[in-house]
């Protein structure tokens, strides 16, 4: 039931203060440029220049060079370390290296996946089962790198992209789930990474979509947090391939939902982060989104009049479940009606939306269905 009279805050404002940085596919499009010029006998370039998509023009400065020391089969290779400004990523820090060698003639460029870079084996992403899991942006990247060093031709060439440690870095991602095995994945569309945008996990957010189209899944489930996404799981008795590790930022994936519709999509969370998408938020991290107690104690009193509550007290969404629990009010279902009627506007009519509440035990103490 809709309550006109409870307020929805306005979304937090995006910030621009922090320092960006670079992806793993600049990273690698910069590294495989400085490996070309050394095989084609011009020495490594260094610092690289490199023109973005956006039309920034960054220079990477080498962190390793190599060339093979069998000229009858003649390779060179460069490294670049990845900094992705001040963004929480789990390669900053990381060696992006490729290595090139020619190719056979009018075969244009091949990738091949080194050390710590993942291989696709599950349908739905943007590269075929089988594939290096280096996104089309990053490659199209090498390519204009290349060609602008090639005469305007792309050349025969052979790129293996390496991230050593990727491997072990991999287990920190969503890469496992979706499919994508023995390392990290090479991404970026821009060549630009902003500031807790946390772009690679809301890409790896689509692309667990696109793995659930893809297999045929009518019903794909998005968590706040391990604790709501196995008690979801274990509710619905979902496989991997459904369960979405949404994190804050319902915005991210509802909006990919709109664009590429499933039949049903569950939200499961704490109250704390659905209190928050209840409100009108979309982005659930505690630095760009608040909940608002005066908006709880307003819901409440909205649906029960007159019941007694001592919000003095109060704090957090948490304390006040507690509360309402006590004094026998649906305080999570009302949160989770809320948080339905925010999702559901974000997302089309071809797509229904539920959300389950859970507590910090996993018990379920909300739900709108």
């Amino acid at each position: 039931m809709s309550v006109s009279t409870v307020p929805t805050p306005k979304r937090p404002e995006e910030t621009t203060a922090l320092r960006r940085g670079w992806t793993t596919g600049a990273c690698a499009a910069a590294a495989s440029a400085s490996a070309f010029e050394a095989l084609s006998g011009r020495g490594f370039e260094d610092p690289v220049t490199l023109s973005l998509p956006g039309g920034q023009t960054p220079a990477f400065v080498l962190a390793h060079e190599a060339r093979s020391p069998d000229l009858s089969q003649p390779w060179a290779e460069a490294g670049i370390i990845k900094d992705a400004g001040d963004d929480p990523d789990v390669t900053h820090g990381a060696l992006v290296t490729a290595r090139l060698r020619p190719g056979v003639a009018g075969s244009g460029l091949h990738f091949e996946a080194g050390e710590g870079v993942g291989t696709v084996t599950k349908p739905g992403l943007p590269i075929p089962v089988g594939e290096p899991s280096i996104t089309p942006g990053p490659r199209e990247q090498i390519a204009a790198a290349l060609q602008a060093r090639n005469g305007g031709q792309v050349p025969d060439m052979i790129i293996t992209l390496s991230i050593p440690g990727g491997e072990v870095m991999a287990q920190q991602t969503l890469n496992p789930r979706l499919g994508v095995l023995g390392g990290l994945s090479i991404l970026g569309t821009t060549g630009i990474v902003i500031p807790y945008s946390c772009s690679s996990w809301i890409h790896s957010i689509h692309r667990g979509i696109d793995v659930a189209r893809a297999l045929g899944l009518t019903h794909v489930i998005g968590s706040t947090g391990d604790r709501s996404e196995q008690a979801a799981r274990q509710l619905f008795k979902a496989s991997d391939e459904s369960l979405l590790d949404m994190g804050d930022f319902a915005g991210g994936m509802l909006k990919y939902l709109a664009r590429h519709p499933v039949p049903r999509v569950t939200i499961a969370g704490g109250i704390g982060k659905l209190t928050k998408l209840a409100q009108g938020a979309l982005d659930l991290h505690s630095g760009r989104s608040q909940v608002d107690i005066g908006y709880l104690t307003e819901l409440i009193d909205a649906h029960h009049p007159g019941v007694p509550v001592d919000w003095s007290e109060i704090d957090t969404a948490a304390q006040a479940l507690l509360a309402c629990d006590t004094a026998g009010l649906p305080l999570g279902d009302l949160v989770a009606a809320k948080a339905q009627q925010t999702a559901q506007m974000v997302l089309s009519a071809e797509s229904r939306v539920d959300i389950l509440v859970f507590d910090r035990s996993g018990r379920l103490v909300g739900r709108a269905d």
